[in-house]
């Protein structure tokens, strides 16, 4: 039996498409995406992570309007940064993190 091939195109082929690329020029959007190295493809791999989980998780229901989709954009970013534990943070809020690094960096500048 064959085994299927997926038709999910890689990062650096979606994102470094010349049709992709002249999107991004033709609204005057800068695009984080460099193929020089594998960190920044990891960093984009990232990135991608943390906007897929609000689009799949938080974003249940459709916004009625400009206003509406503001403040789920809003919610879902507090609820991400300030609610949620990361395990990637060993089960800390990244608010937490940063404002414990902000407090260390305080305490060494006394």
């Amino acid at each position: 039996m064959p085994i299927a091939k997926s038709k999910r195109r890689l990062p650096e082929q979606q994102y470094g498409s010349a049709h992709y690329q002249a999107l991004h020029q033709r609204h005057g959007v800068t695009c984080s995406t460099t193929d020089d190295c594998d960190c920044d493809r990891c960093q984009n791999a990232r990135t991608e992570r943390v906007n897929g989980i609000p689009k799949t998780k938080l974003f249940l229901q459709r916004p009625g309007d400009l206003a509406q989709a503001r403040r789920m954009v809003e919610q879902a970013v507090g609820f991400y940064s300030c609610e949620r534990p990361h395990l990637s943070l060993k089960m800390k809020t990244p608010d937490a993190v940063h404002r414990a690094s902000l407090a260390e960096i305080v305490r060494l500048e006394v």
